[in-house]
């Protein structure tokens, strides 16, 4: 047990903090909406019928979203676009050893030993996986943003929206490109500030005493 602990010690602690933040979320943002809905005269929801509202499902989707565009963009991206000096970017020449044709080992995946389609999926399968949770999360924040607009709207008077006419509306762009930016711009200052700068023992660095051309980590 130590030992699993030990070798999935990165994973269970950034998937411990996301439940974690993901609860204290819910929370504040139930307490957030019933504080609402009473200065608006509407019925408050418990903490469980809080969770299947358009004001949780939007905000939530509306986060992850971005984040899998931005890990599924910067995966693609880093295959044909090179940053000199950066620790998060491939050689400036030749081809990095992980694009070479894959040589079966005994331990290698199972797709790499058929060959065929399996392994041109299983070859891009990262990518392909990012895209996909994308393509989720913005249609569920479609779908929970939808609700919240048109309550907004029958409370002032107006037709509801279909999740179709939202996705037309400025409010749902703006929802998505204000995370979008901050996306690329944290993945931006990762790539240029890791030229100049180091954090030892990090994969995400290169070496110290790297010179700054010095290209990947």
């Amino acid at each position: 047990m130590r030992r699993r602990l030990r070798n999935n010690g990165l994973s269970i602690c950034l998937f411990g903090l996301f439940v974690l933040f993901l609860a204290a979320q819910s929370v504040t943002g139930w307490h957030s909406y019933n504080s609402d809905q009473r200065e608006h005269l509407e019925p408050t929801s418990s903490y469980f019928a809080y969770l299947t509202t358009g004001h949780f499902v939007e905000a939530t989707f509306e986060n992850w979203e971005s984040e899998f565009l931005q890990m599924g963009a910067y995966v693609l991206l880093t295959v044909w676009l090179v940053q000199k000096g950066s620790a998060e970017s491939n050689p400036l020449e030749g081809d990095p050893e992980s694009d070479g044709e894959p040589r079966p080992s005994e331990d290698a995946p199972g797709p790499v030993h058929r060959g065929g389609w399996p392994l041109r999926l299983y070859e891009n399968s990262l990518g392909l996986a990012f895209i996909l949770l994308f393509l989720l999360s913005i249609t569920l924040h479609a779908l929970g943003g939808a609700r919240v607009y048109s309550a907004e709207q029958i409370a002032h008077g107006e037709a509801p929206v279909s999740v179709s006419q939202f996705i037309t509306t400025s409010t749902f762009w703006f929802q998505s490109f204000q995370n979008w930016q901050s996306e690329f711009l944290a993945v931006g200052g990762i790539t240029v500030l890791s030229i100049f700068l180091r954090q030892k023992g990090s994969p995400e660095s290169k070496p110290v005493a790297a010179p700054h051309g010095e290209t990947g980590s």
